[in-house]
């Protein structure tokens, strides 16, 4: 009888331990990250610099020596490597939808019903437009910095002599502004972020 009581005590202890254990790993590893009073800016760049998912609506202006091209595109970007992007203005490409994952690049018309994939295209990883293109340029790059500067979070890097930086607001962990300039520190492109969802 002694025997089968200590049993269930083990037992108990067993599922009790198991069950803290559990508690104690989910409020570890399963807090979403929150900003408050106390959040410190490397505890905003660490978060940026590893988010696995975000949706964001962006306008984008690209400028070249000859023109410059104003566009709204609404972006999605989920860890490891799935990438889309969709044209929303001007209205003659509306539905102009580019999506990536591994090394496959799917181009399509979703008002058209068009579409083509490309296999082991070679220039996947140089979509200047993406946030976590960004990321690993950031990651990377032994010269990346950032500041602190009127309320945001500046964050530094450069791929082949093209600087790049990103604006985060300090209350928001939220993307601002992502301004690109090439090799003569002209601002090639400049793009500003809307209606953010970051994870």
């Amino acid at each position: 009888m002694k025997k089968k009581y200590a049993f269930i005590l083990l037992i108990s202890f067993i599922l009790i331990g198991s069950f803290i254990f559990l508690l104690f790993f989910h409020a570890k590893t399963g807090k979403n990250f929150k900003i408050g009073n106390n959040t410190t800016s490397q505890e905003i760049v660490d978060f940026i610099l590893n988010i696995s998912f975000y949706e964001a609506d962006i306008e984008v202006q690209v400028n070249s020596n000859k023109n410059n091209n104003k566009y709204k595109l609404k972006q999605q970007y989920q860890k490891p490597d799935i990438s889309i992007q969709e044209v929303i203005e001007p209205e003659n490409i509306k539905g102009f939808k580019i999506t990536k994952k591994a090394n496959q690049l799917k181009i399509e018309n979703t008002n058209l019903s068009l579409s083509s994939i490309f296999e082991n295209y070679d220039y996947l990883s140089d979509n200047v437009l993406d946030l976590n293109s960004f990321i690993d340029n950031y990651k990377i790059d032994e010269k990346a910095n950032w500041k602190e500067e009127n309320g945001k979070i500046i964050m530094i890097c450069h791929s082949n002599q093209i600087e790049k930086k990103l604006s985060i607001d300090n209350t928001t962990a939220k993307p601002i502004k992502l301004e690109i300039k090439d090799t003569n520190k002209n601002t090639s492109v400049y793009i500003l972020y809307h209606e953010v969802t970051i994870k």
